[in-house]
Parts: C-alpha cells; sequence; structure tokens
C-alpha cells in the first residue's frame, strides 16, 4: 500500500451528501480498488464497483470481527469495542443471528404494523394541525423510528423521550460540547438503562422483542446480559438514526422532484414498493462508514493486490450507482424494475432490521402521498443543512402542503 501522505483522504468531500461524491464514479471508471486515508489516520482500501463491494461483502477473508482487536486499522473510533454482532465473524457471528432471528421475526415485524400505522398518522396530523408549513424531518421522520424501536424493544412509555435523547447522545447528535467524553457518558447512561430495562422484564415478561430476546434459546445456549444490551443498543443504532436519514433523504429525493411525488398519488401498492427501493438504492445512507473489512490474507480484487491486514471499506452508495448493473444508474426511475440494490449489504451481515426499515418506510409513503397530495418543499432552491457523515440527513427540511 502507498505512503498515507501520497493518497486521498476518505470519506469523498461531496457538496450534497444525498449524493455520491463526483470522486466515486470516476474510481469505478479507472481504478476500481483505490488506497485511501482514513479519517483516524490509517490507510486502507475503498472498493467502488458493485461485483466487488458485494465480493468482499460476502467473502470470508474479509473480516468485521478484526476491526475491533487492538492496532486495528478504523474508520470510526467509537464503540469499535463493543462485542456487538455487525462486528461478528462466523461462528460467533452465526450463533448470535440463529438466536436473534428467533425473537427478531418476519411475524414480529409484521404485528408492529398496525401501531406503526398509527403513529404515521398522528405524526402528520400533529404536523399540519398548525401553520401550513413544517419541518417534516423534526415532525416526522426523526420521531417515527425511534417510537417504532421503543414500540418494539418495550420501552416504558415514560421513558422514551429520556431514551431518544440518549440515542441522540451516543451519536454525537444531542449539540453537547462534550465532544467523546459526552458520548461515552451518554453510552454508560444508556447501558446503565438497558441493564436494568432487561431485568424489569425478566421478572415480568411482556409481548416485546426483549422479553422474546431473553427467551430465545438453541439447544441449552442463550444470549448473556451482555450480548442483550448490545445488541439493544445495536438495534437502537440502526433502527432509529438509519432509519431516520432514510426517511429523510427518500423525501428530500421526492419533493426536489415534485413531478416524482406526484406519480405516487392514488398509486397502487406495487407501484410505492419499487419506488421505495428505488429511493433506497439512490439515496446515500449506506455509505460504507460502518462495515469496514480487514483482509485476512493476502486477497486480489479486480486486479489489485490486498495485503493481509489491509483495511478495506466496501463503498455501498457507489455499487448502488454501478452503470454496470443498473442503467441509468444516476437518474431517480421510481418504476425500476430489476433492482439488486445492497443498501442494506450482502451475505451474513445483511442488515436484519431490513424488513422492519421497509415497513415504516411503505407505511409512510402511502400515507404521506394520501393525506397529503400536494406536499413540497417550502424553498427548493435553497441549501440545506446537513447532519453528521455517519448518517447523513437534512437537518431540517420546509415543506408546505
Amino acid at each position: 500500500m502507498p505512503e498515507t501522505q501520497e493518497i486521498q483522504r476518505f470519506p469523498f468531500p461531496t457538496a450534497l451528501p444525498a449524493e455520491p461524491a463526483p470522486r466515486y464514479a470516476e474510481l469505478r471508471n479507472t481504478e476500481p480498488v483505490s488506497p485511501v486515508l482514513l479519517p483516524t489516520g490509517h490507510a486502507g482500501w475503498v472498493v467502488t464497483r458493485y461485483d466487488d463491494v458485494r465480493a468482499v461483502c460476502t467473502d470470508a477473508r474479509f473480516s468485521k470481527q478484526a476491526v475491533t482487536e487492538p492496532g486495528a486499522p478504523r474508520l470510526l473510533p467509537i464503540f469499535q469495542e463493543l462485542r456487538s454482532i455487525v462486528v461478528m465473524d462466523a461462528p460467533e457471528h452465526t450463533r448470535l443471528r440463529k438466536l436473534v432471528v428467533k425473537a427478531f421475526s418476519a411475524r414480529r415485524v409484521e404485528s408492529l404494523r398496525p401501531y406503526m400505522r398509527q403513529v404515521t398518522e398522528e405524526l402528520i396530523a400533529a404536523m399540519t394541525a398548525g401553520p401550513p408549513e413544517a419541518d417534516v424531518v423534526a415532525a416526522v421522520a426523526m420521531p417515527l423510528p425511534i417510537k417504532v424501536i421503543c414500540e418494539l424493544l418495550g420501552v416504558p412509555f415514560q421513558d422514551r423521550e429520556q431514551f431518544r435523547i440518549w440515542g441522540d447522545a451516543v451519536v454525537g447528535l444531542s449539540g453537547s460540547a462534550g465532544g467523546p467524553d459526552a458520548v461515552k457518558e451518554a453510552a454508560v447512561q444508556l447501558f446503565g438503562y438497558l441493564d436494568a430495562l432487561i431485568d424489569s422484564k425478566r421478572r415480568t415478561p411482556a409481548d416485546d422483542l426483549l422479553t422474546a430476546l431473553l427467551a430465545a434459546h438453541e439447544a441449552d445456549d442463550r444470549l448473556s446480559a451482555e450480548e442483550l444490551r448490545v445488541f439493544a443498543l445495536t438495534l437502537l443504532m440502526a433502527g432509529y438514526h438509519t432509519t431516520a436519514s432514510a426517511i429523510s433523504q427518500a423525501l428530500f429525493h421526492l419533493l426536489r422532484r415534485p413531478e416524482s411525488y406526484r406519480s405516487l398519488v392514488g398509486a397502487p401498492g406495487d407501484v410505492l414498493d419499487r419506488a421505495l427501493e428505488e429511493l433506497l438504492r439512490y439515496s446515500q445512507v449506506a455509505n460504507g462508514l460502518g462495515a469496514m473489512r480487514i483482509a485476512l490474507e493476502d486477497v486480489e480484487l479486480s486486479g489489485v493486490l490486498i495485503r493481509k491486514g489491509d483495511a478495506v471499506v466496501p463503498a455501498f452508495g457507489s455499487a448502488n450507482r454501478d452503470g454496470a448493473v443498473f442503467p441509468d444508474a444516476d437518474r431517480l426511475v421510481l418504476d425500476r424494475q430489476d433492482n439488486p440494490h445492497i443498501s442494506f449489504g450482502a451475505g451474513i451481515h445483511y442488515c436484519l432490521g431490513a424488513q422492519l426499515a421497509r415497513a415504516e418506510m411503505q407505511i409512510l409513503l402511502a400515507t404521506l402521498t394520501e393525506r397529503l397530495p400536494t406536499l413540497s418543499l417550502v424553498n427548493p432552491d435553497d441549501p440545506l443543512t446537513w447532519t453528521t457523515p455517519a448518517f447523513p440527513r437534512p437537518a431540517a427540511m420546509l415543506v408546505r402542503w
């Protein structure tokens, strides 16, 4: 690998976080496996083509677990030490996922659909009860996912606002000036709360995911208390901020193209479903910042030799714009028929919450287009302020109806 002073810094700069950095298209054409300098100062590789990104995600020679080892290259400095399912390799990952899937089932997600519809209706009603314009991010995109996660986990109603505050703090979105120390303190408080909540579910079982996780077993194997609380934190991070980013970006892309939003008003479910998949492909939520791997041995990828111990970042957002897989890849095509996007990852780390995120967004898209057929941006030509690159979304987005 070249010396760090000779290579480009990653993540690449972009004027609009909802669109891929222009550098990705250049690299897909000229240098699909390219050396980069990571934010923590480590050198690594970024992989930009669809087939190569899938290969990194499905080849066991690329390890997520190795990222947590002392001295390993890092992409994000915080929480890498947690023994979470998202940074485990087989066989540990296989064991944990088998137990979690028993509780976090398709049936459980489907059972939440009535609650999702109710909350979506309530949020839209509250947004439209006042003046004829509002911030759709604050009114809908942020509160919907955290309400669903709290309901899924079984967080008592009176604790849900504090749970949201901790959830914002652990990803640095609380506005605190405390930096990493404040983030870690919030994580300590959140873990303490989760421990108490798990103990409560153990004493008084309920119809929620935490209770189901406590009961899940495979032969004589069960989740430990540490595994339970780390999984709950993982679900909070992925199910709250990632979904809020996905919702915000989807609305941004639709509303900056008024004809696209109007085309979905009154559309049947299959049309809305295809539109959602295209919005997931087109958006830049899955930017690869949490998906880095370490090569466990020398591996050749697109003619480039990646050495054992090298860091590799699969750029999902770039892969989803690969013209070799998606015709007219840089255009939002809401009725795209063949759409094998990898916004939820691939391989053993395919997102456990994909069905939950899809359900939330399906219900929101259907309800918004039904209730607010003339929804539009207040200032469509004004640039927006965007949040952290780990969960990119507009800080605010004013709409009228």
